[in-house]
């Protein structure tokens, strides 16, 4: 099932993606729902984004190419986690499918996208074990997490570096039925392929993070978990376009613009 947020005719609700069409429902997919007799064409909404988290997570460096190439960038050695480590992002950074990443004035041009799994959260969870990790998980959604690399190394936060506003994109939907073995995300720039990964081939796997997180953190519906990229992006600039897609999920596509000052 794909789970659709999107805006018509003014209104903000949420929707069941059947082919082209968006079936409208009362409620959401976390609290309950039920159908109406409205729907809508896919092309004639506007997509928003999927959930509004109550807490934006993260992992950190959790695919190994992806540490060892920053850390090559940095010629440094790269250093390789030896247990799941996890961070937050500002929800004020969050914007839809199709909707412009704005390049602040002062920014450098060491600006890159990293294509990620979303894990949406389904229901509150509490000291799972991997085992039963995976029963709080309602589906999964596309995140890139865009950076400003000079400020990453400077701003010991990263409130600029990741949290400036538009800076993470996610979306287009919620997919709840996925293979995660053998989805491939591919990072298009101008339809140029520049990253191509398996998905699921991470350092510590969604079990891993949500079994570690649970035993000190309560997860609540609507909380998101972006899972870390691999490879690396090139330097980007107003007027690109990026689109990370997910197979099994579908693409989230971006334009890149410069702030109006």
């Amino acid at each position: 099932m794909r789970w659709i947020r999107f805006t018509a005719n003014g209104k903000t609700s949420y929707g069941i993606l059947e082919d082209d069409r968006v079936a409208e429902v009362t409620g959401d997919p976390f609290a309950g729902h039920e159908r109406t007799a409205r729907s809508h064409a896919l092309g004639a909404v506007k997509l928003e984004v999927p959930v509004i988290p109550r807490t934006f997570y993260c992992a950190g460096l959790n695919y190994t190419a992806h540490i060892k190439e920053m850390a090559a960038r940095r010629t440094v050695q790269p250093n390789i986690p030896e247990k799941p480590d996890i961070g937050y992002r500002a929800n004020n950074a969050l914007i839809a499918h199709g909707e412009p990443i704005v390049i602040p004035y002062d920014a450098t041009e060491k600006i890159n996208y990293e294509g990620e799994l979303v894990v949406v959260i389904g229901k509150q969870a509490k000291h799972l074990t991997e085992a039963n990790a995976l029963s709080c998980v309602l589906g999964y959604t596309i995140g890139n997490d865009f950076s400003e690399r000079t400020w990453q190394k400077s701003d010991r936060t990263l409130w600029r570096a990741k949290n400036t506003d538009t800076f993470k994109p996610m979306g287009p939907w919620i997919e709840t039925a996925v293979d995660l073995d053998a989805m491939e995300t591919i990072v298009r720039v101008n339809g140029t392929p520049t990253t191509h990964f398996k998905t699921n081939d991470m350092l510590f796997g969604i079990a891993t993070f949500i079994s570690a997180m649970t035993r000190y953190l309560t997860l609540y519906p609507g909380d998101v978990m972006w899972m870390g990229t691999d490879g690396v992006s090139p330097d980007l600039k107003p007027g690109d376009v990026v689109d990370v897609e997910i197979t099994g999920i579908g693409t989230l596509s971006n334009p890149i613009a410069a702030e109006q000052r």
